[in-house]
């Protein structure tokens, strides 16, 4: 019986050409995150299910996938990296540096409707910090976030932060109805808000506020990109200090990353406060956001060279192929020497390969390559100056 290739909605398959512009974009991220001293982490995909009930609010609760397993343990995909780093802190205080600074690139899973952006797998990229309570750790995760987007080439985009504390004393439910700002605009707002039973006063209170001195001192040493927004409230529960959310101008899907400080997360495992704070980034907004902003280098190849494979030829392939790949430049055989060249110039087309080599004779290559406007370019050449010749 013939079963029907398909996948599940809202879960993805990366073909090469997508897969590529992926790890080029997490290749960038983790030097960077290893430029200011970070360290990876890797987390199980499947949690007990106390483990993340209860961290994310009502609705992250709702969204979680959770079940029963073989061994009649309740557990839970992992909804976010940063619940699991608090019980690995917790775990392993003893074994880890402090402050432990990490980064975690991995899928995390939830019940979306899916939708532009939004899919029920998919890849988030953290940064975190804990083990220290200072405005200095708060502006270096904004530091490494700013620093992120300008290696991977944004030029315009708007850090906004805020702080939980501005938020004090309100309602839980108010301050979710204020974080829909951008969604339903002021009057929807302050419409829900009554609604709910609240003034909805408390829409322009919010808005004339000021920042608390710790974010004075965060602004006062980063005054590019950084931005107050007194409204922004991201929604998660476990905040408790500084909210940072980015914004990239003119791409309309959301925002690319959300962080912020937690430093009573920890502590629901550990039993003491641990101080924390961390972003992610949204791994797929932020591919979109390149893509609208045509930011992906012009060719992202796995391999950069195609040697004509052909009978008669076959020593002097090898050494051609070996050539390249002793000066780090990726190379393949055509496999099927009896294919005819055309063929084998059509599989170099559909890879984007963008050097082919055909060998003239034990010392000499052809190398052909599109110029600019499209066109073919043929060079004879040296066999020994090949690998100067691939840019």
């Amino acid at each position: 019986m013939k079963i029907e290739p398909r996948t599940l909605k809202g879960f993805r398959d990366f073909l090469p050409k997508e897969a590529r512009k992926r790890a080029y974009v997490i290749s960038t991220l983790k030097k960077v995150f290893e430029s200011y001293g970070f360290e990876p982490l890797e987390t199980p995909a499947l949690e007990y299910e106390d483990i993340l009930m209860g961290k994310y609010g009502e609705e992250g609760d709702k969204l979680m996938y959770r079940f029963e397993d073989n061994g009649q343990r309740r557990v839970a995909l992992r909804y976010d990296q940063t619940v699991p780093l608090s019980r690995v802190a917790a775990q392993y205080a003893n074994a880890l540096p402090s402050p432990f600074k990490r980064y975690q690139i991995q899928n995390v899973w939830r019940a979306e409707n899916t939708q532009r952006g939004r899919y029920r797998e998919f890849l988030q990229c953290d940064i975190d910090i804990v083990g220290v309570n200072s405005y200095i750790a708060d502006s270096e995760i904004i530091y490494v976030a700013i620093s992120c987007l300008t290696t991977l080439g944004f030029k315009n985009f708007r850090v906004l932060v805020n702080d939980r504390k501005v938020f004090e004393g309100l309602d839980s439910k108010a301050i979710l109805i204020i974080d829909k700002l951008k969604k339903i605009g002021e009057e929807g707002v302050k419409e829900e808000l009554r609604n709910n039973g609240f003034d909805e006063n408390i829409l322009d209170q919010i808005k004339n506020a000021k920042p608390t001195e710790n974010l004075e001192k965060i602004l006062g040493s980063q005054k590019e990109y950084v931005v107050f927004e007194p409204t922004l409230a991201r929604g998660l529960d476990y905040y408790t200090g500084l909210i940072v959310e980015i914004e990239v101008e003119g791409f309309e899907a959301g925002s690319v990353a959300g962080g912020g400080r937690y430093d009573g997360l920890i502590g629901m495992f550990s039993g003491q406060d641990v101080p924390a704070v961390g972003f992610a980034f949204g791994f797929d907004r932020l591919l979109e956001a390149m893509e609208a902003n045509n930011l992906f280098p012009p060719t992202l190849t796995t391999s950069k060279v195609l040697v004509i494979n052909q009978t008669e030829n076959q020593e002097s392939v090898a050494r051609i192929v070996n050539s390249l790949r002793k000066n780090d430049i990726n190379a393949e055989i055509y496999l099927d020497f009896n294919a005819p060249v055309e063929k084998q110039f059509k599989f170099a087309d559909k890879k984007e390969i963008p050097y082919i080599v055909f060998p003239v004779n034990e010392n000499e290559v052809e190398i052909r390559t599109k110029s600019s406007a499209g066109e073919i370019v043929k060079k004879t050449i040296p066999l020994d100056s090949l690998p100067n010749e691939i840019i």
